[in-house]
């Protein structure tokens, strides 16, 4: 098994405490309304979405995935720190044991936010990943939201 890091940072013109309320306390509500061509639910089997909790992402028809299990890692709602790992589904395409994410929201100097994310793909045997291929990866979810 081996792990590679990959970092990403998007600076917003949203604040903090708003980017952070909108994406992760009320995203597993309003992201299948948004891109509704993507999603077709979210919804929690295990828990409220405190750390341990374990959600159901179905992805809609049409899709190149059918679902997805994520667990809540950390949720800090002061700091705006949000974590968990996508532990089951086809988007690990049985190459991957886990994906992990850590997003943290940081004031930026003019007024919105600095959105630092740090992907951690656990692979299975000897598979491994390229920058290109998770480049390639995040081009094709942005294109989702640009699409909607």
């Amino acid at each position: 098994m081996g792990i590679f890091t990959y970092e990403s940072e998007v600076v917003t013109a949203i604040p903090p405490a708003k980017m952070f309320k909108a994406c992760i306390l009320d995203g597993d509500k309003l992201i299948p309304k948004i891109v509704p061509q993507a999603f077709k639910s979210v919804e929690y089997i295990e828990g409220i979405g405190e750390p341990g909790s374990i959600k159901k992402i179905t992805f809609a028809e049409g899709s190149q995935f059918n679902y997805m299990k994520e667990k809540v890692e950390a949720l800090d709602k002061d700091d705006f720190v949000y974590s968990y790992s996508v532990i089951e589904g086809d988007a690990l395409m049985n190459k991957l044991e886990k994906i992990t994410y850590e997003t943290k929201l940081e004031p930026s100097p003019a007024g919105g936010s600095i959105c630092k994310t740090t992907s951690k793909y656990y692979t299975i045997g000897d598979f491994e990943i390229t920058e290109e291929g998770i480049s390639a990866g995040k081009e094709k979810a942005l294109g989702i939201f640009k699409a909607g």
